[in-house]
């Protein structure tokens, strides 16, 4: 299954995003937030293993005020520095901005909801995503920097499922303390812990991929959005 680029229009210009629909044409929507490495083949997949399910899946070019069309892995340290020089450049506030245009524009292709699942950065934006936007059900896969933004919960009105690396290089243990219990009187966030389990285990390919948890959490997001978004 291939899908296609499209333009999608926001308040501040229009950015590209992928777009990946099912054979029936429409359903579901979910927006797909990128890492750091910007609409890539791993997000490109996400977004056809999406289709494959059900759903209609729209992945947005994050980082197109900064530098459009990014599409970079994680295997070599170049690739790596660029994607952290773009981390250091990237306004989170925008990027929510326009991750509501996308929720926007994809909405009229779908049989009504829309969700959003990210990962990494998009770990963060998906958590943030359930404080400020009209997402129907939110999925973030080890999101940085949630425990600073903790305050934005008050903001969740819909079902949330965070998926958190026990041993995540970039969310320290006290970090994920600080998330866990900022959030367990919510009764829209469901957490799942990986103890042993560093970031990315969800990324194929990537360095600390593990099949059985990838699997597991992917499981558990799948029926998520079907019984949500369905």
């Amino acid at each position: 299954m291939s899908g296609e680029t499209i333009s999608i229009n926001g308040p501040d210009g229009s950015f590209a995003g992928y777009l990946a629909k099912p054979k029936s044409g429409t359903g579901p929507g979910v927006v797909v937030i990128q890492e750091i490495f910007g609409v890539n083949e791993v997000i490109r997949d996400r977004c056809d293993w999406l289709a494959s399910e059900g759903f209609v899946a729209l992945a947005p070019d994050l980082f197109w005020r900064i530098e459009p069309g990014i599409d970079i892995t994680d295997k070599t340290e170049a690739e790596w520095k660029k994607a952290f020089e773009l981390f250091g450049k990237f306004d989170v506030e925008k990027g929510i901005v326009d991750i509501a245009a996308t929720i926007r524009a994809l909405r009229p292709m779908t049989t009504g909801k829309v969700g959003a699942v990210g990962y990494c950065l998009g770990g963060q934006l998906a958590y943030l995503t359930a404080c400020h936007t009209d997402s129907d059900a939110s999925v973030g896969y080890y999101g940085v920097n949630i425990q600073n933004r903790l305050a934005d919960a008050s903001g969740i009105r819909k079902p949330l499922i965070l998926h958190i690396a026990g041993k995540d290089e970039f969310v320290p243990v006290e970090a994920q303390k600080q998330i866990v219990a900022g959030l367990k009187d919510n009764s829209h966030v469901t957490i799942y812990q990986y103890p042993e389990d560093d970031h990315a285990f969800a990324r194929p390919g990537g360095q600390h991929y593990d099949k059985k948890s990838a699997d597991e959490a992917n499981a558990r997001s799948l029926a998520f959005f079907k019984k949500h978004l369905g």
